[in-house]
């Protein structure tokens, strides 16, 4: 294997003490991690970790090796890897290629690093790893048992490529179980991105108006968290079904044309290359905030902004300014990047303590299904969606009601 990338390694202390802030805040990796050391389910098996570098995904690379696993990690966005994170994974005995700050070319290099492992499994965010498995390093695919994918876009090129009949290993689609897009994208994405926006403009969100594109479960909480501190949202959506969901939320209900007329803030949350551009730009409000929540910093075009401008500008941190011909200047967080964790921490550790689980015990199922998955989609299987909620509920102290017998005979039957 290669020698680690790190970009400083001074930081290494820094790194350790946020790992173990979050590891005191995520009860559910804990209690999976204890049972890992004791049962060993990844012994003699490689992970490549490919998700947002920072602690909490720190920790779940930790819990893994507690398993028995060699694991190497990279990360899958420039501008989300922390460098004092890296730094002590590579402290604690990892393989770890990242910094923060990366060019797409040099990150892409990091990720065939990681690979270069020669993984059986894959913990991917965004569909890069899958991708590169099956195009550039299809020398790794004989030894693969699976993926398991954090994100909507990685699920929706995962469910592309096994319509096409090209997948050429079992995904589970960790993104589409209850436990993570109810809580990590619906309430992990609503509290950070408005984290990350007031952290990075000071600027209060109330009674300002801020336009959602999209309205998927991300776009939800982004939408629910906004409506409580105050603001007025308009959502944009190309699905009638989740526009009349967002109508019937409270949410006024536009395309974002005419939405961007009116704007403060306007969030892109669609997966979706160049949702806001150039006719947008045209007619936004002087000050306007653009921010993406989305996986890809092409949501927002920001190549077409600078060429509509005359000036361009740091205004703050994470905060650079657009002058337009007309003289309004419009202001872009993150450089375009996933703004909770380019402007801020990402999602809270409870938040992701659930995710996380969930990619552990995907993990560890794809281990006990060894040979016997086909290569295609799969869902997280329910039980380990319950089990990670049951921790959840029992590391808070919080107990919930069961069916009894007859309520279950009741509910498996038709005959009154």
């Amino acid at each position: 294997m290669h020698e680690n990338i790190v970009a400083a390694p001074e930081l290494a202390g820094e790194g350790l003490q946020k790992i173990e802030w979050v590891r005191r805040n995520m009860p559910i990796l804990r209690k999976i991690q204890s049972e890992f050391e004791k049962e060993q389910p990844f012994a003699g098996k490689r992970i490549t970790v490919c998700i947002h570098l920072e602690a909490k995904t720190a920790f779940l690379a930790l819990v893994l090796r507690s398993g028995g696993a060699q694991v190497s990690v990279t990360g899958s966005n420039p501008e989300s890897t922390k460098d004092d994170v890296v730094a002590a994974l590579a402290a604690e005995g990892l393989k770890v290629y990242a910094r923060h700050g990366a060019e797409p070319s040099e990150m892409r290099k990091y990720m065939e690093m990681a690979l270069d492992l020669k993984p059986h499994l894959v913990i991917d965010d965004g569909g890069d790893l899958v991708e590169i498995l099956h195009e550039t390093r299809t020398d790794l695919l004989e030894g693969m048992l699976g993926a398991c994918e954090e994100t909507t876009t990685g699920v929706l090129r995962a469910q592309a490529r096994a319509k096409a009949a090209q997948l050429q290993f079992p995904v589970m689609l960790v993104n589409e179980a209850r436990c993570k897009y109810l809580f990590d994208n619906v309430h992990g994405t609503g509290q950070s991105v408005w984290d990350a926006v007031m952290r990075s403009t000071n600027l209060v969100l109330a009674g300002k108006t801020v336009v959602v594109a999209g309205y998927g479960w991300c776009g939800r909480g982004c939408a629910l968290r906004a409506q409580g501190m105050g603001a007025s949202v308009i959502v944009c959506e190309v699905d009638p079904v989740k526009a009349c969901d967002a109508l019937m939320n409270g949410c006024r209900v536009m395309p974002l044309m005419e939405a961007c007329k009116e704007a403060d803030v306007v969030l892109s949350v669609t997966g979706v290359r160049h949702t806001i551009r150039k006719e947008h730009f045209k007619v936004l409000k002087d000050n306007a905030l653009l921010a993406n929540a989305g996986h890809f910093w092409e949501e927002i075009d920001v190549e077409g902004l600078s060429g509509m401008s005359k000036d361009r500008k740091q205004m703050r941190t994470n905060v650079e300014g657009f002058l337009l011909q007309d003289g309004r200047w419009l202001n872009l967080l993150g450089n375009g990047n996933i703004v909770n964790i380019a402007c801020a921490d990402g999602h809270p550790a409870e938040i992701m303590d659930t995710s996380f689980a969930l990619q552990a015990l995907s993990a560890q199922h794809l281990v006990q299904q060894e040979k016997q998955l086909a290569n295609r989609c799969y869902p997280v299987p329910e039980r380990i969606d319950q089990r990670v909620a049951q921790i959840r509920l029992e590391s808070s102290g919080v107990s919930f009601d069961t069916l009894t017998e007859d309520q279950q005979q009741y509910l498996a039957g038709w005959v009154a």
